[in-house]
């Protein structure tokens, strides 16, 4: 009998470590998307502002669930105030100003929402009127290392020059924390070469907490990263009109269980990726003697809605010269094609070897991983087709991939191992 009983517990821990072994893209022993999260943010009505902020925060200011906030105009923390969000607080950017709030360096924010009381930041509009870029977004400017000259810069987002600065020699610089957020129909478009993002942080050092945040509907990108050095997971980057996660300046950036969920009628015409990665802007405005782009990415998921319809949705991911990136654990489905290399990458194994991808599915991609020039392309697939990258192409409905693939209901985009949820480690 007891033989018996310990052939039966060997069975049941060999199949759990089995599953554990085959858990790619996001993981968790429970569906973390519940409650804090909503993939139907038109339809939610808020209350209206009863409260107003503008101008300068210059002393630690606490907002209040009890009251709806309208952000107006271009909101600055300054002077090293914190500014603390209760769990539950809305606050509404305002459409006529762009209402943009600004975290400046040495300031912090302290928005730690709970998973069954997020703190929301949307537009003022109503539930029939809502769109991309209705309001501005938020801005986190810190003092964690950046690769541009002279290590200090400025955003393009024309901000108040004395307050626009960025980067400094603190990698572990805390701005404070940012948990269960949603942000939502953010992004403002300021002129044609200047487009706010969903959460632009800028020189944010790694003592600054980025966990459970849920950006829908941007109308530029979701997340982007000019330099600093930041650990990130359990994002979500919803329907964003461009990139759902880019990063440049030399950004050290590691992000793990997070999801890009894409959709061809929301991307735009310049090339939406759920990942852009390069090292710097301008090259010329670049020091090279600093740390070039390294992104660490586990157990991440980028799926394209719209299984029979690429639309405007391009690669998945792209990436240029001189960028580290690594991809692990994780799936990607329904990008034509997978990744995209800028074309000097694809020109030798020197240049291939910064770009790691292992244990990853490719499902319903149309081609591989390819280079900006096609004359490289033999190069790339052979030097991704060794075994030990475990790379598997699939042809797999999202239906039969994910646990429950349904953006009407309450989604579960953990994978399915033989009809179990693979609920990793």
């Amino acid at each position: 009998m007891k033989t018996k009983i310990r052939i039966a517990i060997i069975t049941i821990l060999s199949g759990f470590s089995l599953q554990a072994q085959q858990a790619k893209g996001i993981i968790g022993t429970s569906n973390w998307m519940n409650n804090w999260t909503t993939f139907k943010p038109a339809s939610i009505e808020y209350n209206e502002a009863s409260n107003i902020i503008a101008g300068t925060i210059d002393k630690d200011t606490k907002l209040y669930k009890r009251n709806t906030y309208q952000l107006v105009g271009v909101v600055y923390v300054t002077n090293n105030a914190v500014l603390t969000i209760e769990p539950g607080t809305v606050i509404r950017g305002d459409d006529k100003t762009c209402g943009t709030l600004v975290i400046t360096n040495g300031a912090k924010i302290m928005a730690e929402g709970l998973e069954t009381d997020p703190i929301v930041f949307t537009s003022d509009k109503g539930t029939t009127e809502r769109k991309p870029g209705d309001w501005g977004g938020i801005i986190i400017l810190g003092k964690a290392p950046i690769n541009k000259l002279g290590g200090i810069s400025t955003l393009p987002f024309d901000l108040d020059p004395t307050l626009n600065h960025y980067g400094g020699q603190d990698a572990e610089d805390n701005s404070g924390i940012l948990k269960y957020v949603r942000i939502e129909y953010s992004g403002r478009k300021l002129s044609a070469l200047k487009e706010l993002n969903g959460l632009s942080l800028a020189g944010v050092g790694h003592k600054t907490v980025l966990s459970n945040i849920q950006i829908s509907y941007s109308n530029d990108d979701s997340f982007e990263c000019y330099g600093g050095n930041l650990n990130m997971n359990n994002l979500v980057s919803y329907r964003t009109t461009d990139d759902d996660f880019d990063f440049t300046q030399g950004a050290q950036i590691n992000i793990s269980n997070s999801i890009a969920i894409r959709h061809p009628f929301s991307s735009d015409i310049s090339g939406s990726r759920c990942f852009e990665a390069d090292s710097y802007d301008k090259i010329e405005n670049t020091d090279m003697t600093k740390k070039m782009t390294k992104i660490n990415a586990n157990n991440i998921t980028l799926v394209n809605m719209e299984e029979n319809n690429q639309g405007l949705v391009r690669e998945s991911v792209h990436i240029r010269e001189n960028t580290y990136f690594n991809l692990t654990n994780s799936i990607v489905s329904g990008f034509t094609p997978f990744i995209i290399l800028e074309e000097n990458i694809g020109n030798g194994e020197v240049n291939l070897s910064k770009i790691s991808l292992n244990n990853i599915i490719i499902n319903n991609c149309n081609g591989g991983i390819l280079s900006e020039s096609s004359s490289n392309d033999t190069v790339i697939q052979n030097w991704y087709s060794k075994a030990e990258f475990g790379l598997e192409f699939t042809k797999t409905k999202n239906s039969e991939l994910f646990a429950m693939p349904n953006i009407k209901g309450s989604p579960d985009f953990r994978m399915k191992v033989n009809n179990t949820i693979a609920i990793g480690n």
